[in-house]
């Protein structure tokens, strides 16, 4: 029996490799973008197992048209993958209000919409994956990108107790954690917040679209990271969390050593704040 993913956000870098990888090896995918013409090829190539749908996840209707026209197509979904999102650079006074709801409306809240909108069928079913995708910058907060990693950071936490709630009913729940990888993330899909402030040139400012130079030269293939979350997925034991790039790996490790060893040092301050006997 062929699994039923739905993805979101399709229409270009991981979340199309995805889409690609999924329908190749003979799976069936609801395809979705904001702009469904983007994703309409798919469905020219794989009239069967491909349904693409217009998706904002910010649109509670949307959400719920898109999960119902699913489980009427192929009788349920089996995999979600929260793909849609997008980056957002700014040193944390420069951050527009409006800008920063926009971020986290796309980033967690839709997100969160999509697993709720699931889940009822997969608690039926006992069984179902959901991938969330984030980002090592929740990691390593770089300048500039506080409420991008703000916002996958949230993600992770919800993802983080999800697992937890969703285990025992047969529902697994990963975070993925990519590195760099040649996608649109860091051109089309970037975006900033018009106030610069001088103060920052140095730190948030070096981050900025207009001085970015790593846009078409990322390490991470796309497509291969679509067979690594693929692989997660089938796994006999699907982990609950993935990083995905070399980058991200090095990332990692130099955050947690650089963490545990200010713990370390500060060993006695935090174990010396309970009441004395």
């Amino acid at each position: 029996m062929s699994t039923t993913w739905l993805i979101t956000g399709c229409s270009t870098g991981l979340g199309r490799a995805l889409a690609e990888a999924v329908l190749a090896k003979g799976d069936n995918a609801v395809v979705t973008a904001r702009d469904v013409a983007s994703v309409q090829d798919l469905a020219a190539e794989h009239p069967e197992t491909a349904l693409p749908l217009r998706l904002d996840v910010t649109d509670p209707a949307q959400v719920a048209a898109a999960v119902q026209q699913a489980e009427q197509r192929f009788g349920g979904v089996d995999v979600l993958v929260n793909n849609a999102g997008y980056g957002y650079r700014a040193a944390v006074e420069e951050g527009d209000d409006g800008d920063i709801q926009r971020l986290f409306a796309t980033n967690v809240f839709g997100p969160v919409a999509m697993m709720k909108a699931v889940l009822p069928g997969m608690r039926e079913r006992r069984e179902g994956a959901i991938v969330n995708i984030s980002s090592i910058g929740a990691r390593i907060c770089p300048p500039g990108s506080g409420y991008y990693a703000a916002s996958k950071a949230a993600l992770e936490g919800i993802s983080g107790s999800a697992h937890k709630e969703l285990e025992p009913l047969g529902i697994t729940v990963t975070v993925v954690e990519p590195g760099g990888f040649r996608t649109d993330f860091a051109g089309r899909s970037l975006t900033q917040s018009d106030e610069a402030i001088g103060d920052y040139a140095e730190t948030a400012g070096k981050r900025r679209k207009e001085h970015d130079t790593v846009h078409g030269t990322q390490p991470g293939d796309p497509a291969k990271a679509a067979a690594a979350i693929i692989a997660a997925v089938e796994a006999e034991k699907t982990p609950q969390f993935l990083l995905l790039g070399q980058d991200a790996l090095a990332a990692y490790r130099a955050t947690a050593a650089a963490q545990a060893s200010e713990v370390d040092a500060w060993e006695t301050v935090s174990a010396g704040t309970g009441f004395d006997s």
